[in-house]
């Protein structure tokens, strides 16, 4: 049988312990190249505000033609914050 090999230094009294090394990383760099290709893959053509408007419109449509009871379970909803309310500070609104 064939010996162990010694067990590295672990504790503060071991001479071999190598010191410890600052290091840093800068983001900043690879968030503005993120960023850059973020607004390229969109396009020149990328509109904001219709983008806004078109999920506006999904919003008005998914919640259109509700019956008397859905309609009071979304007023239900609405009250108590967990769906957003029309209008009144919505961006699309």
């Amino acid at each position: 049988m064939s010996p162990q090999p010694p067990t590295p230094p672990t504790g503060p009294d071991d001479a071999a312990e190598p010191a410890l090394v600052g290091f840093t990383v800068d983001l900043t760099s690879q968030e503005v190249l993120r960023r850059a290709q973020v607004m390229e893959a969109l396009g020149p053509d990328w509109d904001p505000i219709e983008v806004l408007r078109g999920e506006e419109a999904a919003y008005d449509l998914l919640y259109s033609g509700l019956d008397e009871a859905q309609q009071r379970i979304y007023d239900d909803l609405v009250a108590a914050g967990v769906l957003p309310g029309r209008g009144h500070g919505r961006a699309a609104a």
